[in-house]
């Protein structure tokens, strides 16, 4: 039995940080997927990477199959070190990819653990959008769905390390510093998740993106805002550990992302558009039959 199974990337989060020194994200869900498709075979390859191949060895144990060898292939358009839950999207749909092959659904909530057994992780995986404690899963609130919004994904530059981030000497004290503003963040957010205002989100979005300059410092990022306001932006949200900014446009403003993008290009020296994408509910879809359609799984 072969099983395919996508997960959605993201750009970066809504929001980060701690709340009572508990680590947590918001969710933020785009239409740019990893698929990993699992079935029976002599052996699991060693050019899929090694987190997968550990997703696979905890999944495995975790359901208790032994003896059984699979074979494993990724596709991903996702880009490394960025920001954008490339290495969540592979281990999440390793997981559920490797459960369904022998019979079995495992619940968000099991791939999490798995997950963060592993590193640090994004809740993608989850249905809808969700507040979630991306280090030691202490926190696991879903807020509701994806509100209609297209973000345009601009790369600071560089590299990033998730599990290298999360392992900084000064990042608790940085985090208790910017509470106070990361607070009204999560407010603002929920509160627009909540009653579909998603002008509220991205006023949100920009709070926790301007609070974390302290922790991760991302050049530009003020002159970006400002660009994306005046094209009719609501904001802009970024990845707290990675290096992509996205600006958040209404779905009746999109004909201003071409100008909206070409300025921040000329303005911005070294800041580079990657492509624009949708917001959208998170959670993992599996491949029906052999045509294209996906049935959520999770």
């Amino acid at each position: 039995m072969k099983v395919t199974v996508k997960a959605p990337g993201s750009c970066g989060e809504l929001a980060q940080g701690t709340i009572n020194g508990k680590n947590f994200l918001i969710t933020c869900p785009i239409d740019v997927y990893s698929e990993v498709t699992i079935g029976t075979g002599e052996c699991v390859p060693t050019n899929i990477g090694s987190k997968v191949i550990t997703a696979i060895d905890k999944t495995r144990q975790y359901l208790k199959i032994e003896g059984q060898q699979f074979q494993v292939e990724v596709k991903s358009d996702l880009p490394l070190g960025k920001g954008m839950a490339s290495s969540s999207a592979d281990i999440s749909a390793a997981c559920q990819s490797l459960a369904l092959s022998a019979g079995k659904v495992l619940s968000p909530d099991e791939i999490a653990d798995i997950a963060l057994s592993i590193e640090p992780t994004d809740g993608i995986f989850y249905p809808g959008i969700v507040l979630f404690d991306h280090v030691h899963g202490r926190i696991r609130q879903h807020l509701g769905n994806a509100l209609p919004m297209y973000i345009a994904i601009f790369d600071v530059g560089g590299e990033i390390d998730t599990l290298h981030f999360n392992q900084r000497q000064d990042l608790k004290k940085l985090n208790q510093e910017n509470e106070s503003e990361v607070h009204r963040a999560i407010n603002l957010i929920m509160d627009g998740i909540a009653s579909k205002d998603i002008s509220l989100v991205g006023k949100g979005a920009t709070i926790s993106a301007l609070a974390n300059q302290k922790i991760l410092y991302k050049p530009h990022l003020e002159d970006m805002i400002a660009i994306g306001l005046s094209w009719g932006a609501v904001g802009v949200n970024i990845a707290h550990s990675g290096t992509v900014v996205g600006v958040l446009f209404p779905m009746d403003k999109i004909e201003n992302c071409p100008p909206c993008i070409e300025a921040i290009e000329s303005t911005c020296t070294g800041v580079h558009y990657l492509r624009t994408v949708q917001f959208i509910s998170g959670g993992l879809t599996k491949q029906e039959g052999d045509c294209n359609e996906w049935e959520q799984c999770s």
